[in-house]
């Protein structure tokens, strides 16, 4: 199979409720029709994905998330999807996982990835003898922040739908401490964990406060990664956020995966939103890259996760970066920096693939 991408973490359903923005259509067509609003540009950024830039950028394969936060959370007066309760929670998750069931019934270019059959029918289409027209984007439904789930036991309802990953944290849930919100893993936490494990799901470690990160790992038997996150190393002040040198080693030992942001503010020590996107570039990338497989000893712990359009845009992202498609670059960067082929295509899509194939059924 020629080279592909995965990308572990998109905000797709979010984009589409909270901003309008219709994932089938190209990122620079939205950008052209959102311009006129200069006011949704400053709170949302320049959009950067679409399906149109994911094909032509070889993104096989994305982690669509369900994401709904906290009404306490909000930061713009015209966001949208944020609740108070479980049960609101839980009624704005399913229907994201509906518009990614709609998205699969509208457009024959994608399809949802529920089991391994699946993924593999996805990959032929991006065999070597495979054209444009021929190529397929399967979604991988991902739950970011677990509070949807009303029940640890509910989670077999959720799973019968198609959800594969579960991220028990955004801020902190019923489940676990998160970002800006320290904290170990709750009861309710441990019990999800009990009962995604008699699933084989994966664990998404991204946005778990380090004490319930590190529980987890210590706790949690199946496959897991972390979908978008980045070295501690390049952005000290959060370690709500990014994830430790020994944080990254005990994803390692699992056989895990760390999915590197482009995204500056996770990169460049006291950048903030506003400032200049150019305090980084992809230099920048591959040094967060390079630092996951020197701290793990090899090129088998670290993918991408993207996390676009998850509340920021091209102007928050390196030098570089306008859309989806230009992740592929990273490829060549990593090239000019003595990386192998075989090396390359597991930081691209393979390391990635690994960990989610181990949370798929057969069929």
């Amino acid at each position: 199979m020629n080279p592909i991408l995965v990308d572990a973490h998109q905000d797709i359903a979010w984009n589409y409720f909270n901003n309008g923005r219709d994932f089938l259509q190209s990122a620079w067509l939205k950008r052209r029709r959102e311009v006129v609003d200069p006011i949704f540009v400053q709170r949302y950024g320049r959009c950067m994905s679409g399906l149109p830039e994911m094909i032509l950028g070889r993104v096989a394969v994305v982690c669509g998330a369900i994401f709904v936060s906290p009404v306490w959370t909000k930061m713009y007066p015209d966001e949208k999807i944020l609740y108070e309760t479980p049960e609101e929670a839980y009624r704005q998750g399913i229907r994201q996982l509906e518009y990614y069931e709609r998205l699969a019934d509208e457009s024959q270019r994608i399809r949802l990835i529920r089991t391994q059959r699946d993924l593999d029918a996805v990959l032929a289409t991006w065999s070597e003898d495979a054209g444009l027209a021929d190529h397929r984007l399967g979604i991988i439904m991902l739950m970011e922040g677990a509070d949807p789930i009303l029940e640890p036991e509910q989670i077999e309802e959720w799973y019968e739908r198609g959800l594969r990953v579960v991220g028990p944290a955004w801020t902190a849930t019923r489940y676990s401490g998160g970002t800006r919100a320290p904290g170990p893993l709750t009861d309710l936490g441990r019990a999800l964990l009990d009962a995604m494990a008699g699933l084989s799901m994966v664990l998404d470690l991204a946005h778990m406060a380090p004490e319930a990160a590190r529980e987890a790992l210590d706790r949690y038997q199946g496959p897991l990664f972390a979908s978008h996150a980045n070295p501690l190393r390049f952005r000290p002040d959060r370690p709500d956020r990014n994830l430790s040198d020994d944080l990254i080693r005990g994803i390692a030992e699992r056989d895990g995966a760390v999915g590197i942001m482009p995204y500056n503010l996770f990169l460049v020590k006291d950048w903030r939103l506003g400032d200049r996107r150019d305090a980084a570039g992809m230099d920048t990338v591959i040094a967060a890259i390079d630092h996951v497989c020197q701290v793990t000893g090899s090129a088998r712990h670290v993918g991408i996760g993207s996390d676009f359009d998850g509340s920021f845009g091209s102007e928050s992202v390196p030098v570089g970066f306008e859309t989806v498609a230009d992740l592929w670059e990273i490829g060549p960067a990593l090239a000019a920096r003595g990386y192998d082929p075989d090396d390359i295509a597991a930081i691209l899509g393979g390391n990635m693939l690994r960990v989610l194939r181990a949370g798929l059924p057969e069929k």
